[in-house]
């Protein structure tokens, strides 16, 4: 087991040079000039943007470039946004309310899917059955976005004006606590949610088919034994999978659901870097949820053993 850690950790190493070297190359290569940017409508004084190309080295290769960003990142350096302040600085403000949006939402996500797919899988072809197929598809097939405004229209308004519930809001509020990443969690799990009951109701389907379960019924144990101890465990391992690899998505992809409730995590410094061509930012934002999936990654598949004790690291 310690090999196998050692040999992923090294090999982590490349895959984040790689990606690194992509997202900084594609930010490299974006049209329009960061230093104007930054003065915004107004045309940015040519001595003063020479400063700051001269600061940051923007005249620089790419290539030289790239290896004095990749050799600070080693250092636990992530750079300097044009503006001055400290990317880490800047993902240190962000990151909380991030990590806290996308934990709830895997939670969410991970209960609520699960819980439906068992439901579907035990009464196939039943109505609970159907009602889980039929609404996994649409939630499956309305953008997020959409679901984000109609859930803040029906719970955060319609429910608040005409029967007094002010539970769901609008509106970030840090001051609410848990309760005011509810909404925005379930908008961003939605779609994840809906994937994995599907997932669940197909694997623990086929599962139920093995002759080690069938022999289980057959000496007479308990239906919710069979399940919970023999079939549900071994139809876990893909649903693991997807939702390891789902909770980096998680964070990445809360993009639109920050910008809908006004929260000022990853997903919106994401976004105004990118408006504002903050190049340094991007590839540090990236980086971090890089290393993020790399390790979620490793972490799933030591859980593939617990879940399935003939599995073994070589």
């Amino acid at each position: 087991m310690g090999r196998y850690v050692i040999r992923r950790l090294i090999q982590a190493i490349p895959v984040l040079i790689g990606a690194t070297l992509l997202i900084y190359a594609l930010v490299h290569y974006l049209p329009g000039d960061p230093v104007q940017a930054l003065a915004g409508e107004k045309r940015a004084d040519p001595i003063v943007a020479d400063m700051i190309r001269q600061k940051y080295h923007l005249n620089d290769p790419f290539i030289v470039q790239y290896w004095n960003y990749i050799s600070g990142v080693f250092q636990g350096d992530l750079g300097e946004s044009l503006t001055g302040r400290s990317v880490s600085e800047m993902i240190g403000d962000a990151f909380p309310y991030t990590v806290n949006l996308a934990l709830v939402a895997f939670v969410i996500e991970a209960i609520i899917g699960v819980a439906a797919g068992v439901m579907a899988a035990l009464r196939k072809g039943k109505f609970l059955d159907q009602l889980v197929l039929i609404s996994t598809l649409l939630v499956i097939s309305i953008p997020v976005f959409v679901t984000g405004f109609m859930l803040q229209l029906l719970l955060g308004v319609k429910l608040k004006n005409d029967y007094g519930f002010d539970f769901f809001s609008v509106s970030f509020n840090e001051d609410d606590g848990i309760r005011a990443y509810l909404l925005p969690a379930f908008v961003l799990a939605s779609m994840s949610l809906a994937y994995v009951a599907r997932l669940t109701r197909t694997s623990l389907m086929e599962t139920m088919r093995a002759d080690y379960v069938r022999t289980a019924v057959a000496k007479g144990l308990k239906r919710r034994r069979v399940i919970g101890r023999h079939a549900l465990r071994n139809a876990l391992i893909p649903i693991v999978t997807f939702l390891g690899a789902d909770l980096g998505g998680l964070m990445g992809g809360a993009v639109i659901t920050e910008r809908i409730f006004n929260m000022h995590g990853i997903g919106g410094l994401l976004a105004q870097s990118v408006y504002q061509k903050q190049g340094t930012v991007i590839v540090g934002v990236v980086t971090l949820l890089v290393m993020i999936y790399l390790v979620t990654t490793l972490l799933v598949d030591l859980l593939y053993a617990v879940l399935d004790p003939r599995i073994r690291y070589e």
